[in-house]
């Protein structure tokens, strides 16, 4: 439960050169380094409901821990995975359909942040979000 809340993006490493590696045009980059991302996240035992607000799209994901579902990124790419319960952190898995390249992410609480890290084709990126 310590997911729960809501958590605005505070700063990025690396997050442009991770677009870049998803295929992100340089526009879409520029603007999606600074999307005021929140995401508001609510777990029920191993159901999560996980609402994204930015500058660009309003999204509503439901998912449950260990099961696949389909998520699309900000730019269209659409995905493939499930979220599993690893320790403290969420671990992701996610493939893409366009190419079946996997995208990988984790979200784990550290101080008073929620992290996220993105690794995609080796290269690794991070954001911070504050309550």
């Amino acid at each position: 439960m310590a997911f729960n809340g809501t958590w605005k993006v505070d700063r990025n490493e690396n997050y442009e050169k991770f677009m870049e590696a998803l295929g992100v045009g340089m526009m879409k980059r520029k603007l999606g380094a600074h999307d005021n991302l929140k995401i508001i996240i609510q777990q029920n035992g191993d159901k999560f409901n996980v609402k994204e607000v930015s500058n660009f799209r309003n999204i509503e994901i439901e998912f449950t821990l260990g099961v696949n579902f389909d998520y699309s990124l900000a730019d269209g790419t659409e995905l493939s995975g499930a979220w599993t319960l690893e320790g403290n952190k969420l671990v992701a898995a996610f493939t893409r359909k366009d190419n079946g390249k996997v995208l990988k992410a984790t979200r784990e609480i550290v101080g008073d942040e929620l992290v996220q890290t993105y690794v995609y084709e080796g290269v690794e990126s991070k954001r911070f979000f504050k309550r």
